[in-house]
C-alpha cells in the first residue's frame, strides 16, 4: 500500500530458560548447547524452566515485585530488557509517547482450591451444582483480577514510565501474533510513532499443566526435539517473556536509534482446523509475502511447539517453500503469547551474526546462506492461529 512507513525493531527483550537478553540466547542457541529442559519437578512433564535472575535490576522496589505473580515479573522483566535495548529506558521525553501492546494468559490459580473442586467433583452425583457453588465459595475475587492482561500492562507503566496508549490482547498464540500485527500496522498507518510490545508466560505450575493434560498436549516422560515427538506429539511449556520496541523508521532515525531489523510485515488467520486447514491457511499466508521474499538469502524460525498434527502439517508447508529453517521451542519450550514475539527477537540476532543457529532435530533443514538479509517467522498455534512475518536487514 503507498504511503506505509517502515517499521523498525530497535529494541529486544527476551527472558527464557537459556538466559536474560538477546546475547545470552543467542550464544547458547549458535553453540549448539543441549537443551535447557526440567523432566524431574513436575514428572512426568517435561517443562523449560527460568535460570536464577535477579528480578532486582528491572523491579527496584520490593513491594512491587511482591504484588506481581511470576509470570508477571517475567514481563515487566523482559520489557525492561527492551526499552534498555532501544536505548529509552528512563526518558520520559520518549516514554510518554510510547504506546504499549501486551498479549499475556491468565494468572497463576489457587491450587488447594482446585484440588479441592476436583477431588470433590468424584464424589458427587450431580457436578454442575457442586462445581458453580464451590466456584462462588472457594475463588477469591482477587483471583480473578490477577489474571487480567491489564495488570501486566499496569505494572510496566508503573515500574517504567511506558505511559502512551495501552491495549492488551489474551488467547495464546495467535494474540501474539496479532499484538505484533496491530503494532506494526499503527506504525506503518502514522497512527503511532514508538511501541513497546510483547508477552510473558510462566509453564511450569501446576495448573497449566493440568489443562493441557486434559487436552492431550502435554509432553509427558520423556525430551525429544519438536519434530521428532511422534504422531501425538506435545509441546514443553516453558517460562518466556519477550518484548520488542517498535519504531517508525524517521522517528529512529532522528533519535539516532540503533537498528535490530525492519519488520516489513505480519499476517495473522485462523481456521476450524479441519484436515488440510492449516497446510490451506499457511499457503494463503505465504503467498501474501512471497514477493517480497529473496530466496537466496531469506531462512525461517519456526514457532512449531511439537504438537500434532499441527506441527507436521507446519513441517509439510515449510518444505514446500524450500528455505533454510531452525526451530526454537526445542530450546527454549513453547510459550504461548510470548512465543511469536521471542522468534522475532532471535530473527534479528540471525541478521545481526548472518548465519543460523544450530540445528536440532529432522525439521531443521538446510545450510546457511552466503548472506542471510531476510527471515521468515512462523507461528502455528497449538489450537488456533497461524501467523508469519518477514523480518529484513536495512543496509
Amino acid at each position: 500500500m503507498s504511503g506505509r512507513r517502515e517499521v523498525w525493531i530497535t529494541g529486544v527483550g527476551l527472558v527464557t530458560c537459556l538466559g536474560e537478553g538477546l546475547d545470552a540466547n543467542w550464544a547458547h542457541l549458535q553453540g549448539g548447547d543441549p537443551p535447557a529442559y526440567d523432566a524431574k519437578t513436575f514428572a512426568p512433564y517435561v517443562v523449560h524452566p527460568l535460570p536464577p535472575i535477579n528480578f532486582d535490576r528491572q523491579i527496584p522496589k520490593k513491594s512491587d515485585q511482591r504484588q506481581m505473580e511470576l509470570w508477571q515479573r517475567i514481563g515487566v522483566y523482559a520489557a525492561g530488557l527492551a526499552l534498555n535495548d532501544a536505548g529509552i529506558a528512563g526518558k520520559p521525553d520518549l516514554l510518554d509517547g510510547t504506546d504499549m501492546i501486551v498479549a499475556a494468559a491468565g494468572g497463576e490459580r489457587d491450587i488447594p482450591a482446585d484440588t479441592g473442586i476436583l477431588t470433590g467433583l468424584r464424589k458427587v452425583a450431580e457436578r454442575g451444582p457442586f462445581l458453580n457453588e464451590r466456584l462462588m465459595s472457594d475463588l477469591r475475587p482477587t483471583l480473578f483480577l490477577a489474571q487480567l492482561p491489564n495488570l501486566l500492562a499496569g505494572n510496566i507503566s508503573i515500574v517504567h514510565g511506558v505511559v502512551g496508549s495501552s491495549r492488551t490482547f489474551l488467547g495464546e498464540e495467535a494474540a501474539g501474533v496479532d499484538a505484533v500485527r496491530i503494532a506494526q500496522a499503527r506504525i506503518a498507518a502514522g497512527q503511532s510513532e514508538l511501541t513497546l510490545v510483547g508477552g510473558a508466560y510462566n509453564g511450569a505450575r501446576w495448573d497449566v499443566l493440568l489443562v493441557f493434560e486434559q487436552s492431550g498436549a502435554a509432553l509427558k516422560n520423556a525430551f525429544a526435539p519438536v519434530w521428532d515427538r511422534g504422531a501425538s506429539g506435545g509441546f514443553a511449556p516453558g517460562n518466556l517473556g519477550a518484548f520488542l520496541v517498535l519504531e517508525s523508521r524517521e522517528h529512529a532515525r532522528a533519535r539516532g536509534a540503533r537498528l535490530r531489523g525492519r519488520l516489513s510485515a505480519v499476517v495473522s488467520d485462523r481456521n476450524k482446523r479441519q484436515p488440510g486447514d492449516i497446510e490451506a491457511t499457511l499457503r494463503r499466508e505465504w503467498e501474501t509475502i512471497a514477493e517480497k521474499v529473496d530466496r537466496m538469502r531469506a531462512v525461517v524460525v519456526s514457532g512449531a511447539a511439537g504438537l500434532q498434527p499441527a506441527t507436521a502439517a507446519e513441517q509439510s508447508v515449510l518444505k514446500e517453500i524450500g528455505l533454510p529453517v531452525r526451530n526454537t521451542g526445542t530450546y527454549i519450550g513453547h510459550g504461548m503469547e510470548a512465543q511469536f514475539v521471542a522468534n522475532l527477537g532471535v530473527a534479528c540476532a540471525v541478521l545481526e551474526h548472518g548465519k543460523l543457529f544450530a540445528p536440532a532435530g529432522t525439521g531443521d533443514t538446510g545450510a546457511n546462506p552466503a548472506e542471510i538479509s531476510q527471515v521468515v517467522v512462523t507461528s502455528v498455534g497449538n489450537w488456533r492461529g497461524e501467523g508469519l512475518a518477514l523480518v529484513e536487514r536495512v543496509v
